[in-house]
């Protein structure tokens, strides 16, 4: 009876042992095919990698906007209005100040996160609804500062910032943000592979437990928002300098609206889902776009039926598929070599 229970744990942890190695094959497929799809036809365009930096743009936004809605369960809801303080610090900094985009990036990090702490601080003691609703009222404050303080921001008119690189190339700005994406997601895999990361998932799976077992929810998520708010204010600088032009309506609530709705049918609590779903939908979206200008905001409902389609048969997402296939082919695996 021993010999066969230590020959069934041999085999599963053989299948095991293969099903890993296959997703690391096809991590670095995915990696490998994000970096030459720019080189083949049609992608080579400038149309399309101006599209594939969208697509990129978009996917790292949704991973940090995953770290927070998947894990701890609060929807960041002023989510665009971090990317917004991102990209206005840098901007400042560099119109302004001559301090190069590069190192202007980092500091709207901070900034975002900054104003992320104080904003978690205020809101994050709540739950539910209720902190969505606080994060949303915060992110319209934000978006009301960039709009009115015209001496500063230029308001509606548009702040003129130098751009990242000199060049009119879409390629190497796709480069440059796709290694963002990659620092992004790496990043904040190993977090939630952490303690911190076991903190909250515990918070998002049952506060009122993970409270009982000794873990401060309050001081836990704040410090995932911070993470999360500090990542897109990063992003908010590629943003700033790529198109060379600021206005107050990159902190639009649609816009995390559209983040959101990537995230989820990537799958929450992934990471690597939206990270992957972001580029066919990007691209897809920016295709109906071009076929039917005359119907603004058409993008939006293709979202909002993807995501109810998404909800009812795919409730976790294209991550959820991923892994439910490579169940069924460890399990295989796990049956052959018994």
């Amino acid at each position: 009876m021993a010999t066969e229970t230590a020959a069934t744990i041999a085999v599963a942890k053989r299948a095991h042992t293969r099903a890993r190695r296959t997703s690391r094959l096809l991590s670095i497929a995915v990696i490998a095919l994000a970096f030459v799809l720019p080189l083949i036809p049609p992608f080579n365009g400038q149309d399309y990698t101006r599209w594939l930096v969208g697509a990129a743009f978009m996917a790292a936004m949704a991973v940090a906007f995953d770290f927070t809605a998947g894990y701890i369960n609060i929807v960041n809801f002023g989510f665009a209005a971090f990317v917004g303080v991102g990209a206005y610090t840098s901007g400042l900094l560099a119109a302004n100040l001559g301090i190069s985009p590069w190192i202007g990036s980092f500091v709207g990090a901070a900034t975002a996160g900054f104003v992320g702490l104080l904003t978690g601080m205020l809101t994050l003691r709540l739950r539910g609804i209720y902190a969505a609703v606080m994060t949303w009222f915060v992110g319209l404050a934000l978006m009301g500062l960039a709009r009115n303080m015209t001496e500063i921001t230029r308001g509606s008119l548009g702040l003129n910032v130098p751009l990242l690189l000199d060049t009119a190339d879409n390629l190497p700005y796709y480069y440059v943000i796709l290694a963002m994406l990659l620092v992004t997601l790496a990043v904040l895999t190993i977090v939630i592979r952490s303690e911190l990361g076991l903190a909250f998932q515990a918070i998002g799976q049952n506060l009122q437990v993970a409270r009982a077992s000794g873990i401060n929810p309050t001081r836990f998520l704040v410090i995932n928002f911070t993470l999360s708010c500090a990542f897109v204010g990063w992003l908010g600088g590629f943003y700033a300098h790529y198109y060379g032009i600021l206005t107050p309506d990159i902190m639009l609530t649609s816009h995390t609206v559209e983040v959101l709705a990537v995230a989820y049918i990537g799958g929450r609590g992934s990471l690597w889902g939206p990270a992957i779903i972001a580029f066919p939908l990007t691209i897809g979206v920016e295709l109906m776009r071009t076929e039917f200008s005359n119907l603004p905001g058409l993008h939006l409902v293709l979202y909002g039926l993807l995501l109810i389609i998404v909800m009812i048969f795919w409730p976790r997402g294209f991550a959820g598929v991923i892994r439910d296939a490579g169940a069924r082919l460890e399990a295989r695996w796990a049956a052959k070599s018994a």
